[in-house]
């Protein structure tokens, strides 16, 4: 066939079935009809009319797969045939189109969202608007919101876990694209030069086809630093102040006194350069770097909008009469230009400039812009800025000229209230493991214990609650200790350092993974002391700027929540630490290694259980919990609408503060551009208002008996989770050989290593690759194995318990979400696809029995699933996810044929380097198409 008889726009062309009267999604359609001519006509000019009409060709056979026509060791076979540079095209064609057919879909949300708005609809649920509707109805009293919400705060804390497999390049490139097709909405079709449109999208698509998919080299942690603090640029220093100025005058206006929001209840934070447990690069200099970067970053911003202001604050005082506050700063300025003599806000804010110019050479060493040429005193708090600014507005808003302060004059304050000099608050976290070692070593120097892992857990709270009570180190400078020892103490000092040039925001919690115990806490404790971060001997009491936040993550731990949150509080110590820092309590919740060591739902159930617990702990000792969720991008680790998973909390446990991570791809997927960000920002702060003020769980007298329930079926689906992954012999080799978990290691996408030890064992393994595994193999079974065989043990044929099922589904937020991830989880699950990667098992016996159990369970719990929701196929309830899956997943067909291939080819002994090249091109393209990886 020759390139002119291939038909490039069937490429794009989704190929299965649409509704004709669903006129909304027809833009969607035609941009992914024009990015796959596009894509066609530049593989065929650049790979040539044989590698065209052989992508061409698989795909037909993919949609002819898809309907039925044929099966799928047609395809296999033919695939299997090429020949390594037919292969790697094949690979690239297919992840090209995955994600420009993303880009798509992206933008078409916008434009739904978009005409959402111009038609007056309602507003959308997940919107401060819908939700300010909410809170209205509720006829809410102004104290009791007050109460509700003081110290109200929302986090989303960035992490650079290992799962964006995107190179920074493509991201910009896909950026290119975005943009481009934005520019045709925004414009009309009449509104743009359609020839000079055309081209520049081609040179785009060109570009992309052109750039390699895969890094050279793994990540550094510079690196995803820098890569995140790219975000703010992109969107959060408009957006994030943008919704807390918003919030705030919204609440403010319906209860006007009851002095709602006094700080921002909206604010970034980090994990990145800050959390060590098992990343051996995050080190001292790590800490420096990052928490000097942010600086820069946030001082940059601030520095360039002053300049910008004072371009636009021109007005004379011959035409108006500025305050006299005003005329102070201008003369405070140092400005004596004869040109600006009767510009007085020019004067003051080049004043300003220089003041925060030199607050930038005393934090950085440098100024991240024009370096003034005189000499002010530095600022010493973001606060004596924003006097500085609210000085400037004063003076607008006393000569008619509110309309100027309302605009950049404002965003500028509001930036600065909430990024500071310090820009977010960097986490620092480590493994409890690591601090009982470190601090028996500093314990045996000092001649206080000689061997601290011997003694009881009595013994040990006993000796650190004494040594909390002292303020000398236990250790001199310079003191010889080992090399962990040296590292950790080394970081925490570099953290104070960073604590006492940036302000206690810079820092602002120390996280402990794996926390079991009073004395993980206190061991924290301790050695926060002997950095001089924590003085037990202030005034008032004990004081430290960094708070402790135990994590608990495994099942068990999860179970102990509770008790061991009031152990922590019965010891008078730490309760007064607690006390001088607001009464304020955070603990953390680890969704990842509950999945794993439990199963999906065991681990669901188990971390609303503990946050049960350790909300009626925490209202026992008059303590104000929050909550730090470390949820992943995948259902699997915690995954999920945010706006439904936070409603879906029980009662109590989001009281006007919550703390989330965002990991790996789910960054640039909520962040890349402001509207992006808005939307998923504003779902953060509606669901916190909504569970903090509102009845959402809606059980009433039957919680209890609906928590006995759930604590039947999760012990079930923990029983058969477990049977599979913990005692099934032979399960680790199967998982090994039918998951690309060996060959993910060599994929260059995170600093991180991907076990925490070395070892062959399923704990030993990082959450991440565990979840990352699964998905490119298409079995997904941390988000759904176990659930089927409870639902169906527990109702064992009664309608009646299948009625009651029915109903909580319907009346509970918890169980509803739960469901409604998993069914998007089992809408991903292709379990024909993952028999070709069972193939990979060597021992016949060993690979029907574990794949066996798994489709079986599969089976159950896709029935019991439908029982429950009443549903008829699986994603009824999210028509949206339908269609993109429908769209999309025809083109992960030949990309998941190929990765068994190689991988084959692989561990058969093939070094080929295009072989390894085309694995991770493949667990790229795979990972893209399924818009999220561990």
């Amino acid at each position: 066939m020759s390139e002119a008889t291939v038909d490039v726009a069937d490429l794009r062309t989704p190929g299965g079935p649409t509704d004709p009267d669903d006129r909304t999604d027809e833009p969607l359609r035609a941009d992914i009809r024009l990015l796959g001519r596009v894509l066609g006509e530049v593989i065929g000019e650049q790979a040539g009319p044989d590698v065209l009409e052989l992508v061409e060709a698989t795909r037909v056979e993919a949609f002819r797969i898809r309907r039925s026509e044929v099966g799928r060791s047609e395809l296999a076979d033919r695939l299997a045939q090429l020949d390594l540079r037919e292969a790697n095209h094949v690979v690239r064609a297919f992840s090209h189109f995955s994600l420009l057919a993303n880009i798509a879909e992206d933008v078409h949300h916008e434009r739904r969202r978009r005409h959402h708005r111009r038609e007056g609809s309602p507003p959308q649920k997940g919107s401060l608007a819908a939700s300010l509707a909410l809170l209205d109805a509720a006829g809410l009293d102004g104290d009791v919101v007050a109460r509700e919400l003081a110290g109200a705060l929302v986090v989303p804390v960035v992490t650079a876990h290992p799962t964006e497999v995107r190179r920074r390049t493509i991201s910009q490139v896909q950026q290119q694209v975005t943009d481009l097709i934005r520019q045709r909405d925004n414009a009309g079709p009449d509104g743009i030069d359609e020839r000079a449109w055309s081209a520049h999208l081609s040179r785009e698509v060109l570009t992309l086809w052109q750039t390699a998919l895969l890094r050279l080299s793994r990540l550094r942690l510079a690196d995803e630093i820098d890569e995140a603090l790219r975000y703010y640029d992109l969107s959060l220093f408009d957006v994030v102040p943008a919704i807390n100025t918003e919030l705030r005058q919204a609440l403010r206006e319906r209860w006007p006194d009851a002095g709602l929001l006094e700080t921002p209840m909206l604010q970034p934070g980090s994990w990145i350069g800050g959390d060590r447990d098992g990343n051996p690069f995050v080190t001292a200099d790590a800490v420096r770097r990052a928490t000097t970067r942010q600086a820069e970053t946030a001082l940059r911003h601030h520095l360039a909008e002053l300049i910008c202001l004072a371009d636009e604050l021109s007005m004379s005082d011959r035409l108006v009469t500025p305050t006299d506050e005003l005329y102070a700063l201008a003369e405070a300025s140092g400005d004596d230009s004869p040109f600006r003599g009767d510009e007085p806000y020019r004067r003051a804010l080049r004043g300003v400039y220089r003041r925060l110019a030199a607050t930038a050479r005393r934090v950085l060493g440098s100024v991240p812009g024009e370096a003034p040429d005189v000499e002010l005193p530095p600022y010493e708090l973001p606060e004596e800025l924003i006097a500085d600014l609210t000085t400037v507005d004063a003076s607008l808003r006393s000569h008619g000229a509110g309309a100027l302060a309302d605009d950049r004059l404002a965003r500028l304050r509001d930036a600065v209230e909430v990024f500071g000099f310090h820009l977010c608050g960097l986490d620092m976290r480590q493994n409890s493991s690591v601090h009982e070692e470190v601090l028996g070593e500093l314990l045996a120097w000092a001649g206080v214990c000689e061997d601290y892992a011997a003694l009881d857990e009595a013994a040990r709270v006993e000796l650190l609650t004494g040594e909390l009570q002292l303020r000398r180190p236990l250790v001199r400078p310079g003191a010889e200790l080992s090399e962990l020892a040296r590292g950790e103490l080394d970081l925490l000092v570099a953290a104070a350092e960073q604590v006492a040039l940036l302000g206690p925001r810079a820092i602002p919690n120390y996280v402990i993974s794996m926390c079991e115990s009073v004395s993980d806490v206190l061991e924290v404790a301790v050695l926060l002391k002997e950095v001089g971060l924590l003085d037990p001997g202030a005034d008032g009491g004990p004081r430290c700027p960094v708070g402790i936040s135990p994590l608990f993550e495994t099942i068990g731990d999860l179970q102990a929540g509770g008790t061991i949150l009031a152990a922590m509080l019965d010891q008078p110590l730490y309760r007064a630490l607690v006390a001088n820092r607001g009464d304020a309590q955070e603990v953390m919740l680890g969704y990842s290694d509950s999945n794993k060591d439990g199963g999906y739902l065991a681990a669901n159930w188990a971390l609303y259980r503990a946050e049960l617990a350790l909300v009626e702990v925490a209202r026992a000792n008059g303590v104000r919990l929050r909550l730090f969720h470390g949820r992943g991008g995948t259902v699997g680790r915690g995954g999920g609408p945010s706006y439904e998973a936070i409603r879906a909390q029980p009662p109590g446990s989001v009281a006007g503060a919550l703390r989330i991570t965002e990991q790996g791809e789910v960054i640039a997927a909520k962040y890349a551009s402001p509207d992006l960000a808005r939307r998923n920002l504003e779902a953060l702060v509606a669901a916190t208002l909504e569970s903090t003020l509102l009845d959402i769980e809606g059980l009433g007298a039957d919680a209890e008996e609906v928590y006995a329930l759930f604590d039947d079926l999760a012990a079930r689906a923990q029983g058969a989770y477990r049977a599979l992954v913990h005692e099934t012999p032979g399960f680790v080799e199967w998982f090994r050989a039918a998951t690309p978990i060996r060959e993910l290691a060599e994929l260059n996408i995170g600093s991180r290593p991907p076990s925490r030890k070395a070892g062959d064992k399923i704990a030993d393994l990082r959450a991440i690759p565990w979840v990352f595994s699964w998905s490119q193999a298409r079995i997904m079974l941390p988000g759904w194995y176990g659930t089927g065989t409870a639902l169906e043990s527990w109702v064992d044929g009664s309608p009646e318990r299948l009625a009651q099922l029915q109903d909580l589904h319907a009346r509970w937020p918890f169980f509803r979400t739960v469901l409604s991830n998993m069914g998007m989880v089992l809408a991903k699950t292709d379990l024909e696809l993952a028999a070709r990667y069972a193939e990979l098992v060597p021992d016949p016996e060993l690979r029907d029995r574990v794949f066996s159990q798994i489709t079986a369970e599969h089976e159950r719990t896709v029935r019991m699933l439908l029982a429950v929701t009443g549903d008829a196929e699986l994603l009824a309830d999210n028509p949206s996810l339908a269609r993109s899956i429908r769209n999309r997943f025809p083109y992960l067909e030949p990309l998941h044929h190929l990765q068994v291939e190689m991988l084959r080819r692989r561990r058969e002994g093939d070094d080929d380097e295009l072989v390894r090249r085309c694995i991770q091109l493949s667990v790229n393209g795979v990972a893209t198409a399924l818009r999220n990886s561990g």
